[in-house]
């Protein structure tokens, strides 16, 4: 098996976890940097080859190692340091371009496992409840990191229909938090006061780190083909997931929320990427039956147990004890049911 993106979280996790696994035979692990001692130590008995999947040269490793499955761990969800969009671009779907291409051509290549993200399916007010894998966007996503992801699963659709023998699957993640991704998403909930959107309450659904991990493993050895929403059980309001995080909400209108507040609530929202204002409004459901009747696959943590963690694991100090909120909403509901009663 050969796993991309070693030198990051998902790339370095799912090849240990791989070679770990007492029916996988050999695992190889490429990225173009080398990955941290902490991640080398932990991917055990898989071998990193520094390789960069842009470039040709990456097919001496695919078919001299004669690798039978790819997992494509490495995308990017925003530009690196120092690098735009041109940048994030060329890893992202060039990379994945050439990557396809030296797997269509590889005769010993017979599954390829691709993560993509529930992005592609934008978030607009004409969204349905829940989307199913054939549903498409509502509204075309303007963000750079859902573009990349619907150019890449493009390319993952042309491969499967040049090579009908390979087992081409596509796993559509939800919003992936965790204690050891704290620091990608924290900065919303950094502040003490948070702002949401006036008038609206998206509702959330979100994938523990742990749980991408593990299905990426999963698909890895099991994976029958085809695209797969992944997602944990169960939704949470966005108000509901500031309060448990011990925030204060402070709802604006999305004009200033989407434009006006990346300039005036500083670290708060300029570090937004362009999915994330629209998501923080409209939210976004996933259908996860395909998940659990075909990839065969239960997350072990819901939404809010992954959420939880996260904010765990962000070590954020709350300005008010949730358990306080929840004492007080429980007391004014049962004043007024005993109001009701007397009036009746």
């Amino acid at each position: 098996m050969l796993v991309t993106g070693a030198s990051r979280f998902f790339g370095g996790n799912v090849a240990a976890r791989l070679a770990a696994e007492p029916g996988v035979e050999r695992v190889i692990a490429v990225d173009t940097v080398t990955p941290s001692r902490e991640l080398r130590r932990k991917m055990g008995s898989a071998e990193f080859v520094r390789a960069d999947i842009r470039n040709p040269l990456i097919r001496k490793v695919v078919e001299g190692n004669d690798v039978d499955t790819v997992v494509h761990a490495a995308v990017l969800t925003r530009p690196p340091v120092g690098g735009g969009r041109a940048v994030m671009k060329d890893l992202n779907v060039l990379g994945a371009m050439q990557l396809l291409a030296v797997c269509q051509k590889a005769p010993s290549v017979r599954r390829v496992v691709v993560r993509s993200s529930s992005a592609v399916y934008g978030c607009s007010a004409k969204d349905p409840a829940k989307f199913t894998e054939e549903m498409g966007a509502r509204t075309p996503p303007a963000g750079w990191f859902a573009r990349d992801m619907i150019d890449i699963e493009a390319l993952v659709r042309g491969m499967a229909r040049r090579r009908p023998d390979i087992s081409a699957s596509i796993l559509r993640f939800a919003p992936i938090v965790g204690p050891r991704l704290a620091d990608r998403g924290v900065q919303y909930l950094r502040s003490p006061i948070t702002p949401t959107v006036l008038g609206r309450e998206a509702r959330l659904q979100l994938l523990h780190e742990e749980d991408a991990v593990a299905v990426l493993v999963h698909a890895a050895q099991r994976a029958h083909g085809g695209t797969v929403n992944i997602a944990g059980d169960g939704a949470l309001a966005m108000s509901q997931a500031i309060r448990r995080a011990g925030r204060i909400v402070a709802p604006v209108p999305f004009f200033v929320f989407r434009t006006v507040g990346r300039s005036l609530m500083g670290p708060i929202m300029r570090g937004f990427s362009g999915e994330q204002p629209d998501y923080f409004y409209f939210g976004c459901g996933l259908d996860t039956t395909r998940m659990r009747t075909e990839l065969g696959f239960t997350p072990r943590w819901t939404t809010v147990q992954a959420f939880d963690d996260f904010i765990a694991g962000a070590a954020l100090r709350p300005v008010f004890d949730p358990a306080w909120i929840d004492a007080a909403e429980h007391k004014l509901l049962g004043l007024i049911g005993a109001g009701t009663g007397a009036r009746t």
